[in-house]
């Protein structure tokens, strides 16, 4: 027979030292925490969640590594309690561990917990060697479990140079994670953990929508200065340039659009930046922007991929996308159909990332029974069209890969197949013939 998750009774940690009052706060008089376990587990996280509830704390569930950074990206915790084993009998913590590295390196003062079984004694010394905070054995006792989160959630991160808490752009605190696991985005993780505590000016370019200013938050996150709130700075507004003397030495600003100016209103730019400040600026053309305001906003540029260039994310943020507009709008969490994943790897989102974020909602919103079908999310997203060598776009392509996603979609019925496209029987059946289909 298995050990028990826990092995204090109910009735003891009621009476702990950590319970909560009768008016649900704390009786040492601080706050609750905010606690995100990651665990496929569903044993596990119900038996956390009943002892880290009564002793008056917040806790979300993640069942697994993609899940955990979703929530992540959505909202900052105070603490973390992670497994080190997701897939079906592995037991080396690779996964963990990995997991650990991408959250510290995202947050260095992050607190992360382990939890681990006794045999994984090594795990945990291992994990705790590269950032974690503490580990927990299984089974564990409740009251040794709280104690335990509240020290370590409570207790500063051993770096004194890092900094204490990432800030996004415009607020501090706000959590700055970069989803998915594309060779593309690692390499923006790589340059952001390079330049990012540097004091140099760095210009963001890249498609509009396709996270310009996310990474320009995650730049500013990773920098000493991530304690105090980045101002946005819009210098196609005249009234903005203000903002340029707000917010003291030492400030970081972000500049959007410096390349819209012309070589008058840059020299007038550069001669307003302060030498003891940093700046960080988005531009579509950086070639625009002149070489002496170059050599102090744009040392060094990072390009936001496009979706195209990381495909193998689009699943990842079409579910990060979904968990957030279900939250929204306090619809349950949908499914995608096959044929709506199957766009995934050949549709083209207009305007990028925020196009696909725009997309799931609105199919969220018009779905029914929490399925979101590629019928619903082929008008905000249509199927990719291929340029010709003479670069006349080929409609008849496009047409082609829309009949087939919605054949896939409704199990090649070709009456509902037809009905999802708006078209009668007998015309799906022409054009169908005449794709050879």
């Amino acid at each position: 027979m298995k050990p028990p998750l826990s092995q204090s009774s109910a009735e003891s940690d009621r009476s702990g030292p950590n319970a909560p009052s009768g008016n649900g706060q704390l009786p040492d008089g601080s706050s609750p925490l905010s606690i995100l376990v990651i665990d496929d587990n569903p044993r596990i996280a119900e038996s956390l969640a009943i002892a880290i509830e009564m002793a008056g704390h917040r806790l979300d569930v993640a069942n697994g590594p993609e899940e955990g950074f979703s929530r992540l990206a959505a909202q900052r915790y105070d603490a973390i309690l992670l497994d080190l084993n997701y897939a079906a009998g592995r037991t080396d913590g690779g996964e963990g561990l990995t997991m650990l590295a991408r959250l510290l390196d995202d947050d260095p003062a992050a607190c992360v917990i382990v939890i681990t079984a006794h045999s994984g004694i090594r795990l945990a010394v291992t994990a705790m060697q590269a950032g974690a905070r503490d580990f927990v054995m299984k089974p564990w006792r409740n009251a040794e479990l709280i104690a335990k989160i509240e020290t370590a959630a409570r207790r500063r991160p051993s770096q004194p140079d890092q900094p204490t808490a990432p800030a996004a752009a415009g607020d501090v605190g706000e959590p700055v994670r970069l989803l998915g696991d594309s060779a593309a985005i690692e390499q923006v993780r790589v340059m952001i953990r390079r330049i990012g505590p540097t004091m140099a000016g760095v210009v963001v370019t890249g498609p509009s929508g396709a996270g310009r200013s996310l990474i320009a938050a995650a730049i500013h996150a990773a920098s000493a200065g991530a304690g105090r709130a980045m101002a946005r700075i819009d210098l196609r507004d005249p009234i903005a340039w203000d903002r340029l003397d707000e917010g003291g030495p030492g400030a970081t600003r972000l500049l959007r659009h410096p390349d819209r100016l012309d070589p008058i209103a840059q020299a007038r730019l550069l001669d307003r930046l302060a030498a003891e400040d940093r700046y960080i600026a988005i531009a579509d053309d950086p070639r625009a922007i002149t070489p002496a305001l170059a050599r102090r906003i744009a040392t060094v540029e990072i390009a936001a991929p496009s979706l195209e260039q990381r495909r193998a994310d689009i699943p990842v943020l079409a579910r990060h996308f979904a968990r957030i507009a279900a939250e929204r709008h306090g619809r349950p969490l949908p499914r995608f159909t096959p044929a709506a994943e199957a766009l995934f790897a050949t549709a083209h989102w207009p305007d990028e990332a925020r196009g696909l974020a725009a997309a799931i909602e609105r199919a969220l919103l018009l779905g029914d029974d929490g399925v979101i079908e590629a019928a619903l999310l082929a008008p905000a997203a249509p199927i990719a069209v291929v340029a010709s060598l003479r670069s006349s776009f080929d409609l008849d392509e496009a047409e082609r890969s829309m009949i087939e996603a919605a054949l896939i979609e409704h199990h090649h019925n070709v009456t509902h197949a037809a009905h999802a496209l708006g078209l009668s029987r007998g015309a799906l059946y022409r054009r169908m013939a005449r794709h050879g289909l």
